[in-house]
């Protein structure tokens, strides 16, 4: 890549690395990331969220450290309510801004 070339990126770093299933992985990288922000904010340890969500120690340490893929997300949401998250589903018809159906976390 030359000084003046520009990169063109997705937006999901899955995708611009060639990984199978990238809007998943990414859906499961962003829930991750609020689990890991939920157990900083409410102090606990990794065996007390263990304890918590029904996991053992070393399985939150996987999550955290980004080994997640055989975790489904459905479990990742179970495990924030647990956890004391309240979790909304929203439905909705794309919008002219943005055009492409998308599944976030906000």
């Amino acid at each position: 890549m030359t000084a003046n070339s520009i990169d063109q990126r997705t937006g999901n770093v899955f995708a611009d690395l060639g990984m199978p299933d990238p809007e998943s992985h990414l859906l499961k990288a962003q829930l991750v990331a609020r689990l890991a922000s939920v157990l900083k904010d409410q102090g606990l340890t990794q065996a007390d969220a263990a304890q918590r969500v029904g996991v053992s120690q070393p399985d939150i340490s996987r999550l955290l450290c980004g080994q997640f893929r055989d975790i489904s997300v459905e479990r990742l949401l179970r495990m924030l309510v647990r956890l004391g998250c309240a979790v909304d589903i929203v439905v909705k018809p794309t919008s002219d801004a943005a055009p492409t159906p998308l599944i976030s976390v906000v």
